[in-house]
């Protein structure tokens, strides 16, 4: 048998030698490629044939023999057990007949996946300029810290506190650490009773439209505005009150009127990037309080602020308790931890506690555990300055380029956050450059999506700068002039 060919141990990305060895065995065994009246080759031999030490290959022999997938005979070697994996899988002792397939079109009751959706290259990593938004830059993520971090949670006497099932509990130590060094920087101060965990904000939000929304809710939304939201509060309610932002976000005043329910980015608006001034701030929760109408403030990428001096937090504004503040704390990190909060008053932290029990249960609390941590030891802080360092030089960067080689469109000023909201000529179709731009290694993020409006402006496009080195960015705008050019009308 050629070993070689059959464990072909992947690159050392996919982990150390004994484990990527105990998973090529584990596959062949379970495969039943190994047939079990034949022994397997002696660790000296298979070492020598596959380069690796013979420690390594006894390691891993003797670990498959104590979990039952090897059984080790005295001066014989080891074989495959025939009572592995395959043996104990069921067995029909009878053909079922065959049945009609189930008509899904009479089953499903609404359809999801024909919403529009923000969609992005799942391969983007390849593309040499992806001005994507939410992406992470490897070169910024800070690894030795997020490990260390994990390493103390992997302790012996921290395990045995969140391996166990926590039913609807937060971890207590995350709670403390958002309560005492997230919100106040927001200029938020609350007690543990008003904060739920959640899986990102995308979920937080999911759970207040389940509690507060129904089919005789208006909301009001900010038009253009996060398409997610909007498909959240739409399963439940056609009563979609989309408003459309100016330069200082959602305008407050008649056009809310009616409204019991609104939902809205004033740090960084989302995908306009504009700021709500204090005083339009303190408007909307004046005409809240009139009107009895609740706000959620969605306050994303609030650590990304170029003049270290953000706005305070419309929640920490509110004196009756009418701002629900969603928050995340994986989006700059890693948008793949999924890790985010609600702050609210304690009676509505009473229904969304059981509510999201329900749904999940509770978060993944090693990721709870590790990112309080992570907050405890100063590393959270730290990672915010830099990359908000990053960021100002990769957005002065973008936009000096756009500058030189876009002089035709314009875009709201820059004051944070991770990307540029760009309004193309009235003759530009943002999804053909989108098209084209691709071809030559340019990933942009076409902006008709973000409207609620049935026949959307297409002349918008986002560029997020994320996920794209400051070095790139140049070169990256200039591929994009000629291909807008194009689409120039000719007289």
């Amino acid at each position: 048998m050629l070993w070689r060919q059959l464990l072909r141990l992947p690159s050392a990305a996919a982990g150390g030698l004994q484990s990527r060895l105990r998973a090529q065995l584990l596959e062949a065994i379970c495969a039943g490629r190994l047939p079990p009246e034949r022994a397997l080759p002696s660790s000296r031999a298979l070492a020598e044939q596959l380069g690796i030490a013979r420690n390594t290959v006894l390691s891993v022999y003797q670990q498959l023999a104590e979990d039952g997938y090897l059984i080790a005979q005295r001066r014989c070697g080891y074989f495959p057990n025939p009572g592995g994996l395959r043996a104990r899988a069921p067995t029909l002792t009878a053909e079922p007949a065959p049945v009609a397939a189930p008509n899904w079109n009479a089953h499903l009751r609404s359809r999801p996946s024909r919403q529009s959706h923000i969609a992005k290259e799942p391969d983007w990593p390849r593309y040499p300029f992806p001005f994507l938004y939410g992406q992470v830059d490897p070169a910024l993520f800070p690894l030795t810290e997020w490990r260390a971090s994990c390493q103390q949670v992997l302790s012996a006497s921290e395990a045995l506190d969140w391996a166990h099932d926590q039913l609807s509990r937060d971890d207590p130590l995350l709670v403390e650490q958002i309560r005492t060094k997230v919100l106040p920087l927001r200029g938020i101060w609350s007690d543990a009773g008003e904060i739920l965990v959640t899986i990102g904000a995308q979920h937080a939000l999911y759970l207040l439209a389940d509690l507060l929304v129904d089919s005789h809710t208006e909301v009001g939304l900010e038009n253009p505005g996060y398409p997610d939201a909007r498909h959240i509060f739409g399963r439940r309610t056609a009563r979609l009150r989309p408003v459309a932002v100016d330069a200082q976000g959602l305008p407050v005043g008649p056009v809310l009127a009616g409204c019991r329910l609104v939902y809205t980015t004033p740090s960084h608006q989302s995908p306009t990037t504009v700021t709500m001034p204090v005083e339009r701030r303190l408007q909307l929760l004046l005409q809240a309080a009139a009107e009895d109408f609740l706000v959620i403030e969605d306050d994303y990428e609030t650590e990304v602020s170029f003049s270290g001096l953000p706005n305070p937090a419309l929640k920490s504004l509110d004196r009756g308790g009418r701002v629900i503040y969603v928050g995340s704390l994986s989006k700059s990190l890693a948008p793949g931890l999924r890790l985010g909060y609600i702050v609210a008053p304690p009676v509505l932290i009473a229904e969304l506690r059981p509510l999201r029990r329900l749904m999940i249960r509770h978060p993944t609390a090693f990721i709870e555990r590790s990112f309080a941590r992570f907050l405890a030891l100063g590393y959270f802080d730290a990672f915010g300055r830099r990359l908000a360092d990053a960021y100002r030089a990769r957005a002065e960067a973008l936009t000096a380029a756009l500058v030189r080689d876009l002089p035709e469109v314009s875009y709201p000023p820059v004051t944070g956050g991770s990307s540029v909201w760009v309004q193309g000529p009235p003759w530009l179709e943002a999804r053909r450059l989108a098209e084209s731009a691709r071809t030559q290694g340019v990933l942009i993020e076409p902006g008709d999506v973000h409207f609620a409006q049935p026949d959307p402006p297409r002349n918008f496009f986002r560029l997020g700068f994320s996920s794209i080195a400051a070095s790139a960015i140049p070169e990256g705008i200039r591929r994009l002039a000629p291909l807008l050019q194009s689409q120039r009308p000719r007289r």
